[in-house]
């Protein structure tokens, strides 16, 4: 299965941000999406998550047997900013998503093993989101995304805040994952796309450029990266 997107355009007023994105991202992969901050890869998960409309272009999912428009459960998006209903507790607001989705859901399993899962504390668990440090409640939206199982989660700086640890365990919890799902990772952290990423791509002036990762050592990734970057910088 894979993720195609088609000469996909979208600008604001006068400024084009995606000036005809051309891709096709892969199950079992984790590919790490690098730009500058205001290159556009927000904008670009808004349009995948049609949050936005695209003003030309178009983007489907193709597998063996079919290509298809991607529909609302095929698409898992984690944001930057967590949104999480803040009056409820951690365990009120698994059982209250799960209850709402639990025909879709599949391998079920109980609210305390999604918890364990996710390493989130029993202490925890039964407080308010309010409550909750923003690394908290950012693993909390990524754990519903987790427990409803699209075939593509979209994730919006989703490290930037957790600690050393924690984002560690992250990182391995997406690795684990990633066989069943195309996972396409935010971030402006050259360090995290390099540890954690099988495939890197730059958003660079309104295109996508993939990074040939083949027969080059981390030094050779990071320059050039570094010389995409700095080209879109002096367009």
């Amino acid at each position: 299965m894979k993720l195609v997107i088609k000469d996909l355009k979208k600008k604001f007023n006068e400024k084009e941000v995606l000036k005809g994105l051309n891709f096709e991202f892969e199950k079992g992969k984790i590919y790490g999406l690098l730009g500058r901050n205001g290159a556009g890869k927000t904008t670009f998960f808004n349009c995948i998550n049609e949050d936005i409309e695209v003003d030309s272009g178009n983007f489907y999912i193709e597998d063996e047997k079919e290509k298809r428009k991607l529909e609302a459960e095929d698409v898992g998006y984690v944001l930057s900013v967590p949104t999480v209903p803040e009056f409820l507790t951690g365990r009120e607001f698994l059982k209250f998503f799960i209850d709402i989705n639990k025909e879709k859901i599949k391998n079920l399993k109980t609210i305390d093993e999604y918890f364990e899962f996710m390493k989130i504390e029993k202490e925890d668990r039964d407080r308010l989101l309010k409550d909750y440090s923003h690394g908290m409640k950012n693993k909390m939206q990524m754990l519903v995304n987790i427990i409803a199982n699209p075939n593509i989660l979209l994730l919006d700086e989703p490290l930037t805040s957790f600690d050393v640890v924690v984002a560690e365990e992250m990182k391995q919890m997406l690795k684990n994952i990633k066989k069943d799902h195309i996972i396409i990772f935010s971030t402006h952290i050259m360090e995290i796309a390099l540890d954690l990423c099988d495939e890197i791509v730059i958003l660079n002036n309104g295109f996508l450029e993939k990074i040939d990762m083949n027969n080059i050592d981390k030094e050779d990734t990071r320059k050039r990266i570094i010389q995409a970057l700095k080209e879109e910088e002096n367009v």
